[in-house]
């Protein structure tokens, strides 16, 4: 039976490499068979899809190719204002209650 691993992709533009470890983590234990994985990006990530940032919308495509678009937080992008910026690229839920309601169906939260 594959692990359940949730990635929480959070790190923002400080911090890109983090997040884009956590891109290439994801989309290779999906596209490899290591896990049943969920991507979430939840915080300052979000500011860099609202940006465009192309290394991170590459990482977004290479991640839908082998799974599908990841969620991300749709709060946090009410609050700043770029609700409409990111909705085409990622699919924008309220992800408080699906965080925990993937922990308690037994997913390993991995933060990046």
């Amino acid at each position: 039976m594959k692990p359940k691993v949730l990635v929480i992709v959070s790190s923002g533009r400080g911090e890109k490499d983090k997040a884009l470890t956590g891109f290439m983590y994801a989309t290779n234990a999906v596209r490899n068979g290591w896990a049943d994985v969920k991507l979430i990006l939840f915080g300052p990530v979000e500011d860099l899809v609202a940006e465009n940032d192309p290394e991170i919308m590459k990482a977004i495509e290479n991640f839908a190719k082998v799974s599908e678009k990841p969620l991300a937080c749709r709060r946090i992008a009410e609050n700043k204002n770029y609700l409409e910026k990111i909705e085409e690229k990622v699919n924008t839920v309220y992800v408080g209650s699906i965080i925990s309601n993937l922990i308690a169906e037994g997913y390993t939260p991995l933060v990046f």
